[in-house]
């Protein structure tokens, strides 16, 4: 039987099914496990959570002659009851980036945290819970509406260690900002995010030495690698996981214009528009996040390289409508300006060529300066970008920290 009892009714050996408040407000990544550390309820009862549903048929019940809040022998109500709780607050209306960067910090360590959990999960054998991944999607898809670029930057800030998961939160943010741009409906763009997210599933699948292998992989190694597209495919279809576009994106991002990618070889237009955009956004969070094997590049270096590999790899049309959907010069990029300033972009404008950047080192004087933030699109503004810079030219320690405004711990 299941019942919405009050938290501070909870007791070890309960099966919760479910909180009565949305999933970022819960400190669990999960919404159905059994309570066995005494921490846990610790953590319930210092969250906003108020009330919780139970199933006594798979744990305890309250103690005879406790009143609970409510119970159901219905499981359709049941389920419509948690979903209708556990659903994000919908908050779209427009922030600044300086704001929305903690929400999508918040955003990204929970999806974080679920990510590793689910992927856990896959390795053993496990369905994929997609109403937690749906749920993952609709708050990165929320906080890229209040500010487009906050989150998006955000998922790129991830050690090599995290890679792994961050990689599908960043990719997930990416497809939705790329659906948009092209302009496709809501439905879609649900699909795209969802299809992001779980692009790199049948890696849960793959030998964790082969993965997260440090040098150079051998022929073997690679063809155990060029699996996972397939093993991923597997994986949603027997969780049933049935919406096509999850399922050609999961399939088929790995495969080039040219005809020389995996698994099926496809070429051209054979490739699907859904897969194509996996690609590039694939592509573009592989190449600026650090990995055990390399040091990720500049987001403006990794456009300007992946512009010379439309003519055989990616899709030229859709890498062109990412471009606009990142700037030309993506947050975090470092520029140098006409006066010789050095500088961070920290948001876009208007103007793919004009965004807003934070000088702070002066190349005429040799030193530091104090940071300053310019619109480059003002229409009083004499400076414009001259050139990219390299950051492992300059090796500046707080790079990051400058355009983000925030401090490592809470990236």
């Amino acid at each position: 039987m299941l019942k919405r009892i009050h938290v501070k009714q909870l007791t070890l050996g309960m099966h919760i099914d479910g909180f009565c408040g949305p999933w970022m407000e819960h400190p669990f990544w999960r919404n159905h496990f059994v309570l066995t550390d005494p921490k846990e309820i610790e953590q319930v009862l210092a969250s906003t959570i108020q009330e919780v549903w139970i199933d006594t048929s798979k744990g305890k019940d309250v103690a005879p002659g406790v009143q609970s809040v409510a119970q159901t022998e219905s499981q359709a109500t049941m389920e419509q009851a948690i979903h209708d709780s556990e659903a994000p607050v919908r908050d779209t209306e427009p922030t600044s980036t300086a704001v929305e960067y903690k929400r999508a910090a918040d955003i990204c360590a929970k999806s974080k945290q679920a990510m590793k959990a689910m992927l856990q999960e896959a390795r053993m054998g496990k369905t994929v819970d997609t109403e937690l991944a749906t749920h993952m999607v609709q708050e990165i898809s929320d906080s890229m509406t209040r500010n487009h670029g906050a989150l998006i930057s955000l998922a790129r800030l991830k050690t090599a260690d995290d890679y792994t998961y961050m990689h599908s939160v960043a990719v997930c943010a990416l497809m939705v900002a790329l659906a948009r741009k092209l302009q496709l409906d809501e439905e879609q763009i649900r699909s795209l995010g969802l299809a992001g997210l779980l692009h790199d599933l049948g890696k849960a699948v793959m030998p964790m030495e082969v993965l997260n292998k440090p040098g150079k992989l051998t022929d073997a190694e690679f063809a155990i690698i060029q699996s996972h597209p397939s093993k991923g495919h597997s994986l949603l279809v027997e969780g049933k996981v049935l919406d096509p576009i999850v399922l050609d994106v999961v399939l088929h991002h790995h495969e080039k214009a040219d005809g020389s990618g995996y698994p099926q070889h496809q070429k051209g237009e054979e490739i699907s528009l859904h897969a194509r955009m996996g690609a590039v956004c694939d592509v573009y969070d592989a190449i600026t996040s650090n990995r055990p094997y390399k040091k990720g590049w500049d987001p403006a270096e990794s456009l300007k390289r992946m512009a010379e590999w439309t003519n055989g790899h990616l899709d030229a049309k859709v890498f062109q409508a990412f471009v606009k959907s990142l700037g030309i010069y993506p947050t975090g990029s470092l520029v140098r300006l006409s006066s010789g300033r050095i500088g961070v972009v920290i948001d876009q404008t208007h103007s793919l060529l004009k965004p807003l950047v934070k000088v702070f080192f002066s190349t005429k004087s040799d030193m530091r300066i104090p940071p300053e933030v310019i619109d480059l699109s003002a229409t009083e503004c004499k400076e414009k970008i001259s050139a990219r810079e390299n950051p492992d030219d300059w090796r500046f320690p707080d790079l990051n920290e400058l355009w983000s405004g925030m401090a490592p711990a809470a990236w």
